[in-house]
């Protein structure tokens, strides 16, 4: 290794390996000692012997012919390598930053100039020396050792108390490693590590003074007599001055980043403007407003809010910084007061000129009008009469002609949004006496929007009760007609033979009857007055049962029935078989909705409470629910239709192919089921059925009535009231029900005189013995008359003097052990709150034929 080299600033570099110049002298050398002893020989080539001679040319022709080929082969370089060393040498002498090469075994291969100027030290001492006793060193270096052995970069900084050079106080120095392979001609690979060491002493004083100042200046904005806050672009507090703090009692020591948000701050319409704010990509947008702090305490501070929001990208919200300035003065001055009163009125208010030109507003007024107007369009010719409807304008002419008169009696009227035909306003106009010259008028404006949709409701409501009842009386009267003709046509088909001319037409006529029956039968579903028998159901397993039938009366017109059922769905409490007829009918009618094809999906879900709010019906009180949606991809309802398809008799249908009670039924089975029932439609687009059941809680002992007792027949018997016995389509044998010869007695009770007359012939025929009675009072005479000697009394529900509930208790007070069957058009429930809990008795929906009729009296006489 030579040292002592010399560079242009005096100092010495240290280089362990030489580069060409020594090679190149030691050459010439040898070629000047080789070219020597040939002229020695040749000039005493006399005195040596021929052969000597010739045996020192044949070593020297030797030597050179083995030197060439050594060249060639690449044993012997002629010029040593060296060449890159002739740029890099000079660049990391003249390199200003201390440079240290070693190799793997950590031997000094190089130092630079600048090292040496580093250490002070006259010969060069490798990093171990330097650093390896100091114990501020001692680790960083060691740290950094293992990372280049195992081929990572690394860099540290630390602080020496005594410096490496002369020097006095301590200094900051940056320790940098690298991990250098070198590969040689040879294909050798030689690992070096390159160390770079520099003194940043002056540079942390920097950051330091850096430091010192931005605390200084946190502390100025900590303890500035306004108050500091910093938002994301997700509204939550980032920062939040030491004052604000203070005003608000939060802890700083605890305040964390993110747990609140920049809305809770304050209350007031102002603080939906300042979160409303939306400012183009990069553009700052600036707003003052007037609000009251709310107070750890439970109090308010008012204050003036100096916010500026900054535009983010893609659309999205950036930061916000607001400027908080307490409002004492306004308190201390009682001119000023009235503007806070002006801004946190919870009503609209503006001024306007003669011609509607908007002068001033309160906050409030903004945020109403928030998508038409903003603050900086104040005063500069926005009308009022252009934020409602054109249809409305001409009534707020007036108002401000008569407000310009000076007029006192100006009435109040109501306007629409200026775009939203489903937001309405109440429109307060005075003369603006007292305020600014060029102001005509004060409006005072009042939302009523949830008002007119809550008043909108309650007349649909209204209405379709109204139509309910009076659809509920006529289905009554309508069914006694229909029995009557049921049991004649029975009794002259009974009386006929299929050869005969007239059977045809008796035929038919049962069938148009039966027909008329069904329409009966939907008008009660719709006035929510018709039999159900409620059990505690899965409505999975309820549609699954009735998908074969949607998938018949589907098919064929290129629709596809999907089904997205809910795990662990709740149970809920309906009548199967009705609540299977409001997912058919739901079904036809998506189908006649997509004529062309399309997707009818079936969804159930479990809605909990919490989740109510979010569907948006306001009806619907917030508790737990089981959702069925029945949505279909077909033409959609218009907006002008969508309020009146669950009323009887209206249709969109074609003339002869729609009664219009379909949905006027499914909105009665779902009603009277205890839920809800809401259409969402769009044109072009389809339309979503909403069904919302409440959940059942099993209460203690409760029992599904599938674990109720049956009959012969699997069938519930009749227990209580509202779980009667109804006929079904499986009715009793025709020699099953012959009771000719036994004395079974029948008291029949009925107001209406065709029905009774019919109905005691029908049963007559069957072997049994009749007594009829048109009121109630009369079926007890005849009880006393007979002793009680009665098997079992059929009994219409409403007759006058005494009705059919009354007449089982008084009954039943003396002969506890007679059979009672109520016949009636209404739902058996409707008269629930006349019986008594343990009542038994059979019940028959009218209208009836004659096989429903006997099936009903011999299955209540084979109970025993």
């Amino acid at each position: 290794m030579t040292s002592g080299q010399k560079d242009d600033t005096g100092s010495e570099t240290t280089v362990r390996r030489g580069f060409g110049a020594g090679i190149i002298s030691r050459l010439a050398l040898v070629l000047l000692i080789l070219a020597t002893i040939v002229a020695l020989a040749y000039q005493y080539r006399g005195y040596l012997p021929a052969d000597l001679l010739l045996a020192i040319l044949g070593l020297f022709a030797v030597l050179g012919v083995f030197f060439v080929l050594a060249v060639m082969t690449g044993l012997a370089e002629l010029f040593p390598t060296g060449r890159q060393n002739h740029f890099a040498r000079p660049f990391l002498d003249q390199y200003p930053e201390a440079v240290v090469i070693t190799d793997h075994r950590n031997r000094l291969v190089y130092a630079n100039a600048a090292y040496g100027r580093l250490t002070g030290a006259s010969e060069p001492a490798t990093l171990d020396t330097l650093l390896s006793e100091e114990p501020e060193s001692s680790e960083v270096l060691y740290r950094l050792s293992q990372a280049v052995r195992a081929g990572r970069d690394g860099q540290e900084e630390f602080r020496l108390v005594k410096p490496l050079a002369n020097g006095e106080g301590p200094r900051w120095y940056r320790l940098r490693a690298r991990f250098f392979p070198v590969t040689d001609s040879r294909a050798t690979t030689r690992n070096f590590h390159i160390w770079q060491i520099s003194d940043i002493t002056e540079e942390r004083q920097e950051q330091e003074r850096y430091f010192r100042e931005l605390q200084k200046a946190i502390d100025y904005l900590d303890h500035a007599p306004v108050g500091f806050v910093a938002a994301d672009s997700d509204g939550k507090v980032s920062y939040m001055n030491a004052t604000l703090a203070g005003w608000l009692g939060v802890d700083l020591a605890a305040f964390v980043a993110g747990r609140m948000k920049f809305s809770d701050l304050a209350t007031g319409e102002g603080m939906a403007l300042l979160t409303a704010l939306d400012p183009e990509p990069g553009a700052r947008v600036s707003e003052r407003i007037e609000a009251n702090l709310k107070l750890a305490s439970g109090q308010t501070m008012p204050v003036v809010m100096l916010h500026e929001a900054v535009g983010g990208r893609e659309g999205r919200a950036g930061d916000s910084r607001t400027v908080i300035v307490r409002r004492e003065a306004d308190e201390r001055a009682g001119d000023a007061a009235p503007g806070r009163f002006f801004d946190d009125t919870p009503m609209a208010i503006a001024t306007v000129d003669r011609d509607g030109r908007l002068l001033t507003t309160n906050t409030r007024f903004l945020t109403m009008f928030a998508d038409l107007v903003r603050r900086e369009d104040i005063g500069t010719g926005t009308r009022a009469g252009g934020l409602i409807d054109a249809g409305d304008r001409p009534r707020l002419d007036e108002a401000l002609a008569a407000a310009a008169a000076g007029k006192s009696d100006i009435a109040p009227f109501e306007a629409r949004h200026f775009s939203d035909d489903g937001r309405h306003f109440r429109f307060f106009v005075h003369a603006a006496s007292g305020s600014a010259p060029e102001a005509q008028a004060l409006i005072y404006v009042i939302e009523i929007s949830e008002q007119k949709s809550l008043e909108a409701q309650m007349a649909r409501t209204q209405k379709l009760n109204a139509v309910g009842t009076l659809a509920g009386g006529i289905a009554h009267d309508f069914n006694n007609v229909l029995t009557a003709i049921l049991l004649s046509a029975d009794h002259l088909l009974l009386q006929s033979r299929a050869s005969d001319p007239e059977f045809a037409d008796l035929v038919e006529i049962k069938r148009n009857a039966n027909r008329a029956s069904g329409l009966v039968r939907q008008l009660l579903a719709f006035s929510r007055q018709q039999t159900m028998r409620p059990e505690v159901v899965d409505l999975n397993d309820v549609i699954g049962d009735n998908r074969m039938m949607i998938e018949r009366l589907t098919g064929g017109s290129d629709v596809r029935l999907t089904t997205d059922f809910a795990r662990n769905l709740w149970p809920v409490k309906t009548d199967p078989g009705q609540f299977g007829q409001v997912i058919t009918n739901l079904s036809v009618n998506a189908r006649d909705a997509m004529p062309e094809g399309g997707t009818l999906t079936v969804t159930t879900r479990n809605v909990p409470a919490a989740e109510v709010a979010s569907l948006g019906l306001r009806e619907v009180p917030e508790k737990d629910f089981v959702m069925v949606e029945v949505a279909d991809t077909g033409t959609g309802i218009p907006p002008e239709v969508l309020d009146k398809i669950f009323e009887p008799f209206f249709t969109t249908k074609d003339v002869g192919k729609g009664t219009g009670l379909g949905l006027a039924m499914v909105y009665g089975i779902v009603t009277q089921s205890g839920g809800f029932l809401h259409a969402v439609s769009e044109v072009g687009k389809g339309t979503r059925f909403i069904i919302l059941l409440p959940r059942h809680v099993r209460a203690a002992g409760e029992k599904d009535m599938a674990e109720a007792p049956k009959d012969h027949k699997g069938k519930p018997i009749a227990a209580a009231f509202g779980e009667g016995n109804e006929s079904d389509n499986e009715a009793p044998r025709e020699e099953d029900m012959d009771l000719t010869g036994q004395s079974a007695v029948v008291l029949l009770v009925e107001d209406e005189d065709a029905v009774r007359r019919s109905g005691k012939r029908m049963l007559e025929m069957r072997g049994f013995t009749v007594y009829e009675a048109d009121t109630g009072v009369h079926a007890l005479k005849i009880l006393e008359k007979l002793e009680g000697a009665v098997d079992i009394v059929v009994s219409d529900v409403v007759m006058p003097e005494m009705d059919g509930p009354t007449l089982l208790r008084e009954a039943r007070r003396i002969y506890p052990d007679l059979k009672f069957i109520f016949v009636s058009g209404y739902a058996d429930d409707a008269f629930a709150k006349n019986l008594p809990e343990d009542a038994k008795f059979g019940f028959l929906p009218k209208p009836y034929n004659l096989k429903q009729l006997v099936a009903a009296v011999w299955e209540m006489i084979r109970e025993g």
